[in-house]
């Protein structure tokens, strides 16, 4: 039987409930008080959260700019399929698993239920008895990202070894699928010479900072850096720097409320069980024998969880790479990982606990790093159909680039100025490839550009003015 007051406090959500029914577009706290709710805003506020819990009310925006929907609880109808074209020019073959969940994302927030953690996604996962990876995708990963006398060599050897590439490649990449706009001479510009980008905000040269501190700091001590508090709240502290309001935040688990752009996904805000997932996430991670089951289950786990107040994301993609760094595999930089692929792989997490079409980006990302910088390769991959496309093209401009003897500033006015002739899905892959093949050049490969010695010398003083 009831008590009284929990008479009352159900009272109260259905009062909440039946006020929301007049706000079609959602309400503020605000709101709700002025249509003549008799109630504390600090009250109003628990029973909110309890029914956002209960996946009876979703909320967006974030602190003051919140809004409070009452849940949709129709049967939700879905497409069979849906045809997926990447931002950028990239072809990523998805399972019929992945092409379900893109259907299902597709529908408009109104006809997606609200959904909020779900504690059982990870504690259901059994280290080494569970996978997110069949057993032929790990191997076919360890295959591909085997690295010359890995086992003999000491950990970390492999990465610090790139070091310098991958600084600008991952610092890059992770910052793009944030939204950063910096292009990859940017990044570069930045990273070796600390020029920030004309017409950029600091706020961008400042993400691109971080991620070089960060990824410093993560291959710093391959046998001190694990899943464990001190690596990963150290590596959010890093990668949030002077880019959060509470300048306590950084390194430190969130306390409140947060919500998710352009999703139905409520993260829990009841601080003792974020502890409490954080905690056993890190252990489980920790457990896995498998390195890119590891990468795999954190990029997973971590921004599900959102521990932090923000930057979750980025974390996750560094702390990837964690494993591969101690067992000298190939790393993984999410060179040409489509943004808008990766975040719907995302929110078929957040949304529905389904890891497959983020899964299928991660098998991707994987072997584009691996064709990128592995030494050894034990399979054969398929040509580049994009490269192969504009082959031509790309070819002509990095002569011409070269052979007039263009800055690093000359060179990117021109790419982005020839962009705009190809396919604009195809435009930013385009740009990032002709980027990357400048910054790849060197004494042993320029012939292929038909550029003579003294035509590649001259560019290359040229190049670092």
């Amino acid at each position: 039987m009831l008590t009284e007051y929990q008479r009352k406090i159900a009272r109260e959500l259905e009062v909440i409930k039946t006020v929301l029914q007049q706000f079609p577009e959602g309400a503020s706290a605000g709101d709700i008080i002025g249509s003549g709710l008799d109630i504390e805003l600090r009250t109003l506020q628990r029973r909110l959260e309890t029914l956002i819990e209960e996946q009876q009310v979703r909320r967006t925006g974030a602190r003051r700019l919140a809004r409070y929907h009452l849940g949709d609880t129709q049967n939700i109808l879905y497409d069979e399929e849906v045809p997926y074209v990447a931002n950028q020019g990239t072809s990523i073959p998805l399972s019929n698993q992945s092409k379900e969940i893109l259907a299902i994302l597709s529908k408009p927030f109104n006809r997606r239920a609200p959904v909020g953690y779900n504690r059982v996604f990870a504690d259901q996962y059994r280290p080494n008895k569970d996978f997110y990876l069949s057993k032929a995708e790990r191997d076919q990963l360890a295959n591909l990202t085997a690295t010359t006398g890995a086992a003999q060599q000491p950990a970390g050897t492999y990465i610090r070894h790139i070091l310098q590439r991958l600084l600008i490649d991952l610092s890059w990449n992770s910052s793009r699928l944030e939204g950063n706009t910096y292009s990859l001479l940017d990044t570069e510009r930045l990273l070796s010479r600390g020029e920030a980008a004309a017409g950029k905000s600091t706020a961008e040269a400042q993400m691109i900072l971080n991620h070089k501190e960060a990824i410093e700091f993560m291959v710093s001590d391959a046998n001190e850096i694990d899943f464990n508090r001190y690596s990963i709240q150290n590596l959010h502290a890093l990668l949030s720097n002077n880019l959060l309001p509470d300048p306590a935040a950084p390194g430190r688990l969130r306390s409140y409320t947060v919500g998710i752009k352009k999703s139905v996904y409520t993260p829990t805000a009841i601080p003792h069980l974020i502890e409490e997932m954080f905690v056993q996430i890190l252990d489980k991670t920790a457990a896995i024998k498998n390195p890119h089951e590891q990468a795999l289950f954190i990029m997973v786990q971590l921004p599900y969880l959102q521990p932090f107040e923000d930057v979750n994301k980025r974390v996750s993609r560094l702390a990837a790479n964690i494993p591969l760094n101690k067992r000298n595999l190939v790393p993984i930089s999410f060179i040409g990982v489509p943004d808008d692929l990766y975040v719907q792989g995302l929110l078929g997490v957040y949304e529905l606990n389904r890891i497959d079409l983020l899964k299928d980006v991660f098998l991707w990302a994987c072997r584009q790093s691996a064709d990128r910088y592995a030494q050894v390769r034990q399979t054969i991959g398929e040509p580049d159909p994009f490269r192969m496309k504009y082959r031509d093209q790309m070819q002509k401009l990095v002569s011409e680039i070269v052979v007039q003897g263009f800055s690093s500033t000359e060179a990117a006015s021109l790419i982005q100025a020839q962009a705009s002739v190809v396919s604009p899905t195809d435009a930013s892959r385009f740009v990032e490839l002709v980027e990357t093949e400048l910054l790849s050049l060197h004494e042993g490969n320029f012939a292929r550009y038909r550029v003579s010695p003294s035509e590649f010398k001259r560019w290359k003083r040229a190049w670092s003015k």
